[in-house]
């Protein structure tokens, strides 16, 4: 055996003809070759820099060994290591914008359950007060206590389109008229425009008490508010009002200004919309025929605009106006006992009380919680289908909350 300076020794070579008969052998005598042992101390123990590389070079080896087999669970740990490093501003702002840009519940749901941290930020009073009404968007036959709270959750954090839905799902479908109205008038002093005009209909028909609690001067000022905001039903409800003077000293012409104002509002909304763009058309209206379904015939175009000829898709009910359409139709489309429903098909409000809406004053069969709502079911629907009668039957029969002329604007 020969030796070198240093201490260290080689072993002698294996001859070929054993290296190529014996694999293993072969493996281990090549190893043998280019690794050189280093000579024992009389306690038979490696020097300590020796001890480092080969503890080492284990590590690593083992560590090359386990990694085909732990990649998913490093990459985990890692994600999750990752999302520990960002800082809670971040992250807030993050589902901010989530909240306020998703599609449906789900999307912000499948969020909130990835981890108990995003869980805990995504119920903070900043993310859910900017959450869109599709984030929110909960539909009568889904209502649970958790939707219930999940929506009042978002209305403490300040969310003005969770506050006025929450507030009419209260006023009208849970019957709880003093917590609803609080929370639509709390919507409504953030100048919110459905908020202001849903308080004037209250007003108007004295919603929630009797027929002495009418103030219709005080709706007539929240539609002129909700009006100045742009508010369409609101122009409408503005203008019937000035025509016939109900609320407000008479004025013709002003009303029709705020009918032709309203139309032209409504024709503009729609034009900006890409989607039905390609649907405008003009000429007579296909919700003219009295064959066609009712419900048919208001989606078939907006109503109004039949005035210029034009015929554009009907805009969707607000989120409110969507759940107590959804709620009332699963009870079997009554409000109770001897309450009725408001016939325009995209309203959704009951009465209150026993006859607390106004009927047509031909037919005396449908009725309207407002002008405005008149106005629209008369275009889209009743025009084909009034028909005069002498007298209704039941016309002193109780409580009665008045007729509504025939509207042609």
């Amino acid at each position: 055996m020969r030796t070198r300076r240093g201490g260290l020794s080689y072993p002698p070579l294996l001859p070929l003809s054993t290296m190529c008969s014996n694999k293993a052998l072969s493996e281990r005598s090549s190893f043998n070759t280019l690794t050189p042992r280093p000579n024992r101390n009389r306690n038979n123990k490696m020097p300590s820099s020796q001890q480092q590389f080969v503890s080492r070079k284990r590590h690593k080896t083992l560590s090359l060994l386990s990694s085909s087999s732990s990649d998913t669970t490093t990459t985990t740990v890692g994600g999750s290591e990752l999302l520990e490093t960002l800082p809670d501003d971040l992250l807030l702002s993050i589902l901010a914008k989530l909240s306020s840009s998703s599609n449906s519940p789900s999307d912000f749901i499948r969020v909130l359950l990835t981890c108990k941290r995003l869980n805990r930020l995504g119920l903070h009073s900043m993310v859910l007060s900017k959450a869109s009404q599709k984030t929110f968007s909960v539909k009568a036959r889904n209502w649970s206590e958790s939707s219930h709270r999940f929506l009042k959750r978002c209305a403490d954090a300040g969310n003005i389109e969770a506050c006025y839905t929450l507030g009419m799902i209260r006023f009208y479908c849970l019957e709880n008229r003093a917590s609803g109205r609080s929370l639509i008038s709390k919507a409504a002093m953030r100048c919110h425009a459905p908020a202001l005009y849903s308080l004037a209909v209250i007003q108007f028909n004295g919603s929630g008490a009797s027929k002495d609690d009418k103030d219709l001067r005080g709706g007539v000022a929240l539609c002129a508010r909700a009006a100045f905001l742009g508010h369409v039903d609101a122009l409408r409800e503005l203008g019937h009002c000035l025509q016939d003077g109900y609320g407000v000293k008479r004025n013709v012409m002003e009303g029709r200004r705020f009918l032709v104002q309203a139309n032209a509002r409504e024709l503009a909304s729609v034009c900006n919309s890409l989607h039905a763009r390609t649907n405008i058309t003009w000429g007579v209206m296909p919700n003219q025929n009295p064959n066609l379904n009712p419900r048919v015939q208001y989606a078939a175009g907006c109503p109004l605009l039949s005035d210029y000829g034009c015929n554009v898709p009907a805009q969707e009910p607000h989120l409110a106006n969507r759940f107590m359409i959804e709620w009332f139709s699963n009870r079997g489309g009554s409000a109770g006992p001897n309450r009725r429903l408001c016939s325009h098909l995209g309203c959704g409000r009951p009465e209150t009380r026993k006859r607390e809406f106004r009927r047509c004053s031909v037919c005396g069969v449908v009725n309207y919680c407002s002008r405005a709502c008149q106005a629209l079911d008369w275009k889209s629907r009743h025009k084909v289908e009034c028909a005069p009668v002498e007298r209704w039957i039941d016309d002193d029969d109780g409580e009665d909350g008045g007729e509504v002329a025939v509207v042609d604007s």
